[in-house]
């Protein structure tokens, strides 16, 4: 197996008197998604800025292709990792076309010139996500949705080789959602590299090769995504009582949410 793409061991961040993260630990390969699933709270988005170099951690590292990420300047960095997070869309004036080419900056040249092929990326970052009819649009007038849409095209405009997601798909109608996570495997495909926080457990399960399952900061599960799962996993981890449908060769087609798992909370808790 080559070397990953993506390394980060021993990660620990503390905020006050709480581990956010606590001893998380994960490898990310070319051709791979990598699914974070957890309840609110559990470390997710705290996890994504630490691997993109946005945040400190306490304790651990991360290395990009064998490089330390805190080590190398933004620019080479942008050049290999980016991350798509949740945000508003911004107060000043921009077209949809302005955002995406935002995603060429770390491949400009000298004093911000363009550079050849800048213009082809973006438009096929546009096509990708079925933005093209929105290009000339203010991102201030879309919707959730489509504003979320924008980002991603962003992110493929910047032809990074690691994706760092952070619930790509809320805001997002089933078509897209699907269409989505279609684009992140086509990517993935062509020698990139996902790591996705998703809360919907049926796109995580048939659109993941593997999932990093996380509680309280910490690692609860983690493997190929049709064994990780299972019922009493999403008990314990999620306090649900679900319901998983898997197809003849064993791979789930859904997860089913079904109720609280009152009874699990119960003997978790040892009240009668």
């Amino acid at each position: 197996m080559s070397p990953p793409l993506l390394l980060a061991e021993g990660l620990v961040v503390t905020h006050r008197t709480v581990r956010a993260l606590d001893g998380v630990a994960l490898q990310l390969q070319p051709h791979e998604i990598l699914g974070v699933l957890g309840p609110n709270g559990s470390g997710k988005s705290t996890l994504l800025r630490v691997l993109l170099g946005a945040q400190r951690a306490d304790a651990g590292s991360v290395r990009l292709e064998g490089h330390l990420v805190a080590t190398l300047p933004p620019r080479t960095r942008a050049r290999t990792l980016t991350m798509v997070a949740q945000t508003r869309a911004p107060d000043f004036a921009l077209t949809v076309h302005d955002v995406v080419g935002l995603g060429r900056i770390p491949h400009e040249g000298f004093f911000g010139t363009e550079r050849p092929g800048d213009a082809e990326a973006i438009a096929r970052a546009l096509e990708q996500t079925d933005t093209t009819h929105l290009a000339e649009r203010l991102v201030g007038t879309l919707s959730s949705g489509e504003l979320q849409r924008v980002h991603l095209a962003r992110a493929f405009a910047q032809q990074a080789r690691v994706l760092l997601l952070d619930e790509p798909t809320a805001n997002l109608d089933p078509l897209h959602q699907l269409t989505a996570m279609r684009l992140l495997r086509s990517f993935a495909e062509q020698g990139g590299a996902v790591v996705v926080v998703l809360h919907d457990l049926t796109l995580a399960a048939r659109g993941c090769d593997r999932v990093l399952v996380l509680e309280g900061g910490r690692v609860r599960a983690e493997g190929p995504t049709d064994t990780a799962l299972d019922e009493a996993l999403l008990a314990k981890v999620f306090q649900v009582r679900a319901r998983i449908g898997r197809d003849a060769q064993g791979r789930i087609e859904h997860v089913l949410s079904l109720e609280p798992a009152l009874g699990q909370r119960q003997t978790q808790g040892g009240t009668p």
